[in-house]
């Protein structure tokens, strides 16, 4: 099969590779569409040290299944899946307790960190534990599919935290994640959204999508802007999409006294500084959000149903082959005008 193929630091190669073999609970998938994450631009420069090549990177996809190994019953070739970015064990303490995002065995799918490597889905197919695999609404084109991982981290952080009716969130970064989180948050019951970015393209776009306000941090104080909205007293929650020192601080600054803020950047392998005195006097409550624990179904009906709408964020859809091009483009200093850049086997 061919697979595109990370074999250096910024180096991907279109490449002939052995084809996947299920185990006895696995199947083959064959892919439809994978999306480039950020995650993996940031693995493919070599910067996070969790894309070791050789590596198929690639984890966002959809497909159909190809074959089955002699253990799997409940699925069988032909079927329109998608699958968890996480291989849980669903076995140990956290997975038996609904937690499969923080697995003690935890692999994700296209990820090579010192511990493991876990081929991916840039490739026309791959094999995957038939526990991980979910079925696609027949309405659903598998480009729209391949986003129901990142509406999983969406999802998954605004239900780390009680959304009150009537209440006010700020959302920090307006990329592909902090456009989705806008969505998630209006479907929740939030009555006003605030997005926050330095580009007033994604701004415009937030708005178009559910934001209520918008502010462009390089330009004005997003604290007293988010005062100002919300009488003085600051939002209800803020959710933090970039993972810098700078975007957490203000996330925090915008927050009322009880206030909650959703931690899901994670861009920065550096230790962050942030204002400990404001979090202890303001009794803040910080919360972590990591990957999805088992949305998938919901997010499938959300992008189905038009709650969440992908359309918008799906830049092009390409061939496998024109991939390593693509990531050039991505990686460049105008790589972030691009939203989500979906690569298709089969074409």
């Amino acid at each position: 099969m061919k697979a595109l193929l990370l074999t250096a630091p910024s180096k991907l190669e279109y490449v002939d590779f052995p084809e996947p073999m299920p185990g006895d609970d696995d199947v083959v998938v064959q892919v439809r569409a994978c999306g480039i994450c950020g995650s993996d631009i940031h693995g493919w420069d070599g910067s996070t040290g969790r894309r070791h090549p050789p590596l198929i990177m690639g984890h966002e996809a959809s497909g159909e299944i190809v074959a089955t190994g002699p253990h799997v019953t409940q699925w069988r070739a032909g079927d329109r899946v998608t699958f968890d970015s996480t291989i849980y064990c669903g076995k140990c303490y956290f997975c038996q307790n609904g937690h499969v995002n923080l697995c003690t065995d935890r692999r994700v799918v296209g990820v090579s960190p010192v511990e493991y490597k876990q081929h991916g889905a840039f490739a026309e197919r791959l094999a995957v534990p038939a526990r991980i695999l979910y079925k696609l609404p027949d309405s659903l084109p598998f480009a729209q599919a391949a986003m129901v991982e990142p509406v999983s981290i969406a999802v998954h952080a605004v239900q780390r935290t009680k959304i009150a009716p009537g209440s006010t969130a700020v959302v920090i970064g307006s990329g592909m994640i902090g456009l989705l989180v806008i969505q998630v948050l209006r479907w929740a019951g939030a009555s006003q959204v605030v997005a926050v970015d330095l580009a007033d393209n994604r701004l415009e776009l937030a708005r178009r999508l559910g934001a209520t306000h918008t502010v462009n941090s390089g330009r004005a104080d997003v604290a007293a802007e988010v005062a100002q909205i919300t009488g003085g007293l600051g939002a209800d929650t803020a959710f933090e999409v970039v993972g810098f020192t700078p975007t957490l601080n203000l996330a925090i600054n915008v927050l009322k006294r009880g206030g909650t803020c959703v931690l899901v950047g994670n861009l920065s392998p550096k230790t962050q500084d942030f204002p400990l005195q404001a979090v202890v006097t303001k009794e803040l409550t910080l919360l972590g959000s990591c990957s999805s624990a088992g949305e998938y179904p919901l997010c499938l009906k959300l992008i189905a149903e038009g709650s969440v709408d992908v359309k918008p964020m799906i830049e092009t859809v390409v061939p496998l082959a024109d991939g390593a091009g693509w990531f050039e483009k991505l990686s460049t200093k105008d790589g972030g005008k691009y939203m989500k850049v979906i690569l298709d086997p089969t074409v």
